[in-house]
């Protein structure tokens, strides 16, 4: 089974590359943690989509730490990785989003597949959960999402953005993204659409379960994105758009999978604490060891 992790964003609210930044007892990132529970539940291919300034870096950080038997790839996201018969001759500065990180993986992955944020923390419970649903799906067209509560995912330093889930049964009927959902007068609203929540809202935090079959749905998602010029600035393909294309023409199924776990990131600067305070928490009481890996192997 494979874990790709999405690790070419720049941070901006954050202020620097959160995905390096050491929060961990011993200075660890907080995808060393993702990497460390999804191989405790079978996970045994690890693929790293990073900026191209970054890809020597973390092939030397993580190749010593991971066993003999645990397969890496570390991948840059490039602006001129394109379909076939399509080009960018324009100037951008970020790279096409989280449907082309994904699929920039197209030729190493062969198997169904987990995708993840790095720099998100998505809890023991939700590798244990994603590695069943990998292995008892027989349907190539069967995708999953592991997704979590409102409530439990936002941030007290600003607004968060949200895939907001509507189900039927445990199947996804929809996921809409909700730009700048905070608490307002004791209650959430999203301050774009001036939707309010309850806070008890199934939400998508990227941790999709996919099979291959995705990636042809991804490049003709690119094709049709870079058709139109005005995309080409500061446009991006997300995932979670490609997935509901695909539900609306019935090319997929997605069940909602409980995560059993407790959700945090580091959206803003002043999230850092937190999250550090929490994996050291985690550590005193045993969930991890500290160092994570073995001396030997790093």
């Amino acid at each position: 089974m494979t874990l790709l992790l999405m690790a070419a964003g720049r941070g901006s609210r954050y202020g620097k590359l959160k995905q390096f930044d050491g929060l961990g007892p011993k200075g660890e990132f907080l995808m060393e943690f993702s990497i460390y529970d999804a191989m405790e539940n079978g996970f045994n291919h690890i693929v790293v989509i990073t900026q191209k300034d970054n890809v020597e870096f973390l092939k030397n950080y993580l190749s010593p730490k991971l066993p003999e038997n645990i397969k890496l790839d570390v991948l840059s996201q490039e602006l001129t990785d394109l379909p076939d018969g399509t080009e960018f001759n324009g100037e951008r500065s970020k790279p096409w989003g989280t449907a082309h990180a994904v699929w920039t993986a197209r030729h190493v992955i062969k198997n169904p597949f987990a995708i993840i944020n790095a720099d998100d923390y998505y809890g023991k419970g939700a590798y244990k959960n994603a590695s069943e649903f990998i292995k008892s799906n027989e349907n190539k067209d069967a995708y999953a999402l592991v997704a979590y509560t409102l409530q439990d995912t936002l941030s007290e330093h600003g607004s968060v953005s949200r895939g907001v889930c509507k189900r039927d049964g445990n199947k996804l009927h929809s996921v809409v993204e909700r730009t700048k959902i905070q608490k307002v007068d004791g209650g959430l609203t999203d301050t774009d659409s001036g939707l309010h929540f309850s806070g008890n809202e199934l939400v998508s935090m990227n941790f999709w379960i996919c099979n291959p079959t995705i990636f042809e749905h991804i490049e003709n998602d690119i094709r049709i994105f870079l058709e139109n010029k005005e995309n080409i600035a500061s446009g991006e393909v997300y995932i979670p758009f490609v997935i509901q294309k695909m539900l609306v023409q019935n090319e997929t199924t997605v069940d909602v999978i409980p995560s059993d776990s407790n959700w945090f990131g580091i959206t803003y600067a002043d999230d850092k604490e937190i999250a550090m305070q929490e994996l050291q928490d985690m550590t005193n009481i045993g969930e991890y060891r500290t160092p994570l890996w073995p001396v030997e192997s790093v």
